[in-house]
């Protein structure tokens, strides 16, 4: 089973805690404010108040022994910069920091961050994405400029199979997945006649994605 620390319990070190417990993992949560912890009790394996900034605090937590070490910690960067770069001192495997400005970005890989993700910056790109057609039901960015999108059928291609559509010859794209009353068909067959209520799985460039559904993405993408 894989385990994980999470340094920060404010509202995104919450919600982290939260799904990798439901998700069956083991979460060790640590902060310096004793209510924090007590709100994330219910969904963590163990938990720890203490200075993530104090070098012999984070040797005790024995990270090392943890898959994936978050530095979630949202209102002080320098905290954030010391915890990152004792963590890896300390030997941890893997380093995932918050950040919310580009230089903090640079400073943390600087400083031994192995990943640093944005949450307010990949929210807000997500939902410019999300909500900009009304054909997009839901957007995955991969990286090289690509992405998963589920589109809803544009009411031209009702009652038109997949093949009569050239969707990959036109447009260098490829349907990977069919969605129909919530059920997920990943198996797909050419002649499938396209049914209202139908959506579909799309992976491809941004570029292919943007001409083939007349949506907008490159301008959302982040540096």
């Amino acid at each position: 089973m894989k385990t994980f620390l999470v340094i920060g319990i404010g509202r995104f070190g919450r919600h982290l805690c939260k799904k990798l417990y439901d998700l069956g993992y083991e979460v060790m949560a640590v902060d310096s404010r004793e209510e924090c912890i007590n709100s994330v009790l219910d969904y963590t394996t163990d938990s720890m108040i203490g200075d993530s900034t104090n070098e012999t605090f984070i040797r005790s937590l024995g990270v090392d022994s943890f898959d994936t070490c978050f530095v979630a910690i949202g209102d002080n960067f320098q905290n954030s910069l010391e915890t990152t770069s004792l963590l890896k001192e300390a030997g941890a495997k893997v380093v995932v920091a918050r950040a919310s400005r580009e230089v903090h970005r640079k400073f943390l890989l600087r400083n031994g961050a192995d990943k640093v993700v944005y949450p307010e910056l990949e929210m807000a790109e997500w939902s410019a994405i999300r909500y900009s057609s009304e054909h997009i039901l839901d957007y995955i960015p991969l990286p090289g400029a690509n992405s998963i999108f589920e589109v809803a059928l544009p009411g031209t291609w009702i009652g038109k199979s997949i093949s009569e559509l050239h969707i990959r010859k036109q447009y260098n794209l490829n349907i990977v997945g069919i969605k129909k009353d919530g059920h997920l068909d990943m198996i797909i067959d050419p002649e499938l006649r396209l049914e209202k209520g139908m959506s579909l799985l799309v992976i491809g460039k941004d570029k292919d994605i943007q001409n083939c559904f007349h949506i907008s993405t490159d301008r959302f993408r982040s540096n």
